[in-house]
């Protein structure tokens, strides 16, 4: 039976997995805390960046053998196959662990429910369903990377009031004001990687990094180039050293122009398609599991008219620039959102900016 402590601490456990968001991958982000036999908090973990260290073996290592008699509240089930670390289930089982709430089942096929038979096979009292479709939404882009071969896809679009996103095509055009840059920022950390067009490169030169006050983030950059038309001199390659730099493509020989951005530290995926299905299936082949696109009218559109997107967050802007300028989808309107399944769920102020979010209807 759940009782309200177990929706207390489950929802402590949900929390710790959202602050792992976009640094996880491949691995999802998981909470987890532990309470003793007289009802104290002893222990807590969230995956490690990278998915290693596990979220139970980091709080099992705090709790100690005050664990013994205790639970457990996570997010997601308990993994129970030898990967590159030993199952969790097993340290649970060695913590004399008497009970474990999860979130929801891990649809990865070498868990799926075979992590709760182990625990339920040691004796563990198991509940499973616990706040399971928060536990869910903060996992979706890994259940789909699992489930349908493609990470979570959130676009973005920054525009004016009358939603152009330049002044003309190839300019670079300052829209949002600084707390929508900053949010922004945040919503790059939350992602594993940020996806633009060559078109976006060639016009704007991005750097494309999380440039936030205390807050760290090396989120893998992506440029859709077709014909490695990537100049070496942009931001994006100069920095490929430092900061992760994937070149999706589609030439049969990359040439000198390819081995020059190779050397630089960019890496080279050549994709069978250049359409978002092809593109987003190798994204989650490499281990992707949230992506955040940034691109311009082209590619928005493109993703847009794919299906295969979650999120639209729109920055609005008070400026206004006219019927000269490009505007933010190709042959469509923001208003037009509702014919590809999306429903505007929040609004958010910011400071001269709103943020329309949008989510996309089951």
């Amino acid at each position: 039976m759940t009782s309200a402590n177990d929706i207390y601490h489950m929802r402590s456990a949900l929390t710790l997995a959202r602050r792992g968001l976009g640094r996880t991958w491949p691995n999802p982000s998981v909470g987890c805390i532990i309470v003793n036999k007289d009802g104290h908090v002893i222990g807590r973990g969230v995956t490690g960046d990278g998915g290693r260290p596990h979220a139970e073996t980091l709080a099992l290592a705090r709790a100690g053998s005050e664990a013994k008699g205790g639970s457990v509240f996570v997010s997601l089930e308990p993994c129970s196959h030898h990967g590159q670390t030993p199952p969790c289930t097993g340290f649970l089982i060695e913590s004399g662990i008497k009970r474990v709430v999860a979130g929801c089942v891990d649809p990865d096929p070498r868990v799926a429910g075979s992590g709760i038979r182990q625990l339920q096979a040691a004796g563990i009292a198991v509940e499973v369903g616990v706040l399971e479709a928060e536990a869910r939404e903060i996992n979706r882009g890994f259940i789909l990377r699992v489930t349908e071969n493609r990470p979570l896809v959130t676009l973005k679009s920054a525009t004016s009031v009358d939603e152009k996103i330049a002044t003309q095509v190839g300019e670079r055009t300052q829209i949002s004001g600084e707390m929508a840059m900053r949010r922004v920022h945040l919503e790059r950390a939350r992602h594993d990687a940020i996806l633009v067009g060559i078109g976006t490169v060639l016009a704007d030169d991005p750097v494309l990094t999380t440039r936030l006050p205390g807050l760290e983030h090396n989120s893998v950059r992506i440029v859709l180039d077709t014909h490695l038309r990537m100049p070496k001199n942009s931001r994006l390659v100069q920095t490929a050293a430092e900061h992760p730099l994937w070149i999706v493509h589609n030439t049969a020989e990359i040439g000198a122009s390819g081995a020059a951005l190779e050397k630089a530290g960019a890496k080279l995926l050549r994709a069978g398609s250049m359409e978002p299905q092809g593109v987003l299936g190798l994204l989650a082949a490499e281990g992707i599991t949230r992506v955040l696109v940034e691109g311009g009218a082209k590619i928005n559109t493109s993703f847009l008219k794919s299906g295969l997107c979650d999120y639209f967050l729109h920055f609005r802007s008070p400026k206004h620039i006219g019927d000269a300028g490009v505007p933010a989808l190709e042959g469509y309107g923001l208003t037009d959102l509702g014919r590809f399944g999306f429903g505007k769920a929040n609004t958010v102020s910011l400071g001269e900016d709103l943020l329309e979010i949008y989510t996309r209807r089951p």
